[in-house]
């Protein structure tokens, strides 16, 4: 735990000092390099992208095809925003799936970490590979910017 932290305290600093150079933020993203922090970015090279890592995308379950571990999630384009942002969990209703400018209270942030208070597994599901520690600084400074549908 400590050294995830440290990874993601290192990635938002490497971030927060790059933001304005496509050439480091692509470092940063690994196997996303065109990763930026807005939904469209997110869309489509977390949620309907497997990655050069070999993760899956998130759409490969969490889709209305009858999926069994989706929660009630559909991260197909179109309805994925509406399904995420303000809306409460299903597995934790006490919190958001994303909480608008508070990723530590988004449960979508946690899912994807790993957090101790996750009902389930981890997600990606199974044992990964998981979202890189700078995929999710990524992710987190979209949330942090207020999730907006951009």
């Amino acid at each position: 735990m400590r050294s995830r932290l440290a990874g993601l305290g290192l990635a938002a600093l490497v971030f927060g000092g790059t933001a304005g150079c496509d050439e480091a933020l692509s470092s940063l993203t690994g196997p996303t390099p065109d990763l930026q922090p807005t939904f469209s970015s997110i869309q489509t090279n977390i949620f309907n992208t497997t990655d050069s890592s070999g993760r899956l995308a998130c759409t490969n379950c969490h889709n209305t095809r009858g999926s069994a571990f989706t929660a009630g999630l559909d991260l197909t384009a179109g309805v994925s925003y509406a399904n995420l942002v303000g809306v409460a969990s299903t597995e934790r209703p006490a919190l958001k799936r994303v909480a608008p400018g508070d990723p530590d209270n988004s449960y979508m942030v946690h899912k994807l970490e790993g957090g101790p208070d996750i009902a389930l597994a981890r997600m990606p599901r199974g044992t990964g590979p998981y979202l890189t520690s700078g995929q999710m600084v990524v992710i987190r400074r979209w949330i942090e910017l207020g999730a907006p549908n951009n």
